[in-house]
């Protein structure tokens, strides 16, 4: 068990300044300006790396060995979220309503520190590794979807992305074969009734009744129209309506999203939600108006990879830094790049009790434990290097 190699205790400095430097310049997704520039920056002084600009923000670099071989690509997200940070750091988010809440900064860091070490043995190496730095993970369509159109996994052979988790303690690695993470979708649904005086309900369709009838029975729908072995979830999370304390609004609009693993069940679930929706519309005679739009698919990971990555994390941080995990409810545009690529995903505990470091993602006060970073970086390293060093 070798740990963490010296070549990545001495980069560790860099690492973290990297990535502070991108937790106080966070940008929104399609938005990530700033966060590219500093990324090319940083980048341009390696040498050996081919940089790429393959869409309006975001890079790709490129390292080739000496020999031929197969094509690895790691890709690491950039944006942030649209938080107001509340956790008091000296290197908090200077720009207002903007944080990295999810880890996307520490993701960025680990990944151009990879690049540096790898590029430093790239006579050593055989193959190509695209380093895949992604804007607007957090935002449906999704930067991979742009990436993968501009051609960026074209000839890539294997796919390998990481996320920080609080929900694993630091230096331990989430690992599951298959499904890892739920499909995400979208749903709208506007009951359209009749407004009014609220003195005279009687002479309205009022449609907060109705909406209020619609939200209790959808949580019906995973409870007894779905197999209980069957994961899903289904979650209200916006509701508009009305301008006025004595005014009956005319609409009420419902918006909320959908998590899903199997096939099956993302295709039966919008059907069962309008049904469910329009039932109880007509009982009222109301109109609705349902729009289900397609988010994130799930991500799977490839049998053969995942078994090959767990090898690498076990031969150098021991059997129990592997945490053999459920599946995941949040999305990840990631499986995007999976259209025609095996790839492997996993989540890197970066949760501290000691260090009061437990807030979850997409909290104001989120937190990671930078001591998580060396860990992620020497993943990435020995993972390529297991894949690519000539022999």
């Amino acid at each position: 068990m070798n740990m963490i190699s010296e070549e990545v205790l001495a980069l560790e400095p860099d690492i973290i300044a990297w990535r502070r430097h991108m937790h106080q310049n966070p940008e929104l997704s399609f938005q990530e300006v700033h966060t590219t520039a500093y990324l090319t920056e940083e980048l341009k002084k390696i040498p050996g790396l081919t940089l790429e600009f393959p869409t309006k923000t975001g890079v790709v670099a490129v390292l080739k060995g000496v020999q031929p071989g197969p094509v690895l690509a790691l890709r690491a997200d950039i944006d942030a979220l649209p938080i107001q940070e509340e956790t008091g750091l000296p290197y908090a988010s200077t720009v207002p309503g903007v944080m990295h809440a999810c880890g996307h900064d520490g993701h960025a860091a680990m990944q151009l520190a990879a690049a540096k070490l790898l590029a430093a043995e790239r006579t050593s190496l055989r193959g190509e590794v695209r380093f895949l730095f992604q804007h607007a993970e957090e935002l449906p369509p999704g930067g991979a979807v742009e990436m993968l159109k501009a051609g960026v996994m074209e000839g890539v052979d294997e796919l390998y992305g990481m996320h920080l988790s609080s929900n694993f303690p630091t230096g331990t690695f989430g690992v599951r074969p298959g499904a890892l993470t739920s499909a995400t979708d979208r749903f709208d649904i506007r009951v359209i009734g009749k407004g009014g005086h609220s003195a005279f309900p009687e002479t309205c369709v009022d449609p907060i009744v109705i909406a209020g009838e619609i939200v209790g029975a959808l949580q019906t729908l995973v409870s007894r129209r779905i197999q209980a072995v069957e994961p899903a979830v289904v979650s209200v999370c916006m509701i508009h309506a009305g301008e006025a304390y004595n005014i009956i609004p005319g609409e009420v609009a419902i918006t909320g999203s959908t998590r899903t693993f199997s096939k099956e069940t993302r295709e039966r679930l919008p059907k069962l939600m309008e049904e469910l929706a329009r039932g109880i519309c007509a009982a009222h005679d109301a109109d609705c108006d349902f729009k289900f739009t397609l988010g994130y698919a799930s991500v799977m990971n490839d049998k053969a990879l995942t078994a090959s990555s767990r090898k690498v994390i076990e031969e150098h941080f021991g059997e129990s830094a592997v945490l053999e995990i459920d599946p995941l409810m949040p999305g990840e545009d990631f499986s995007a790049l999976q259209e025609d690529c095996p790839g492997f995903f996993v989540e890197l505990g970066a949760r501290s009790e000691e260090k009061g470091i437990t807030f979850p993602h997409h909290n104001c006060r989120y937190l990671m434990d930078e001591d998580a970073l060396k860990y992620g970086v020497e993943y990435l390293y020995q993972l390529v290097r297991s894949r690519l060093s000539i022999s």
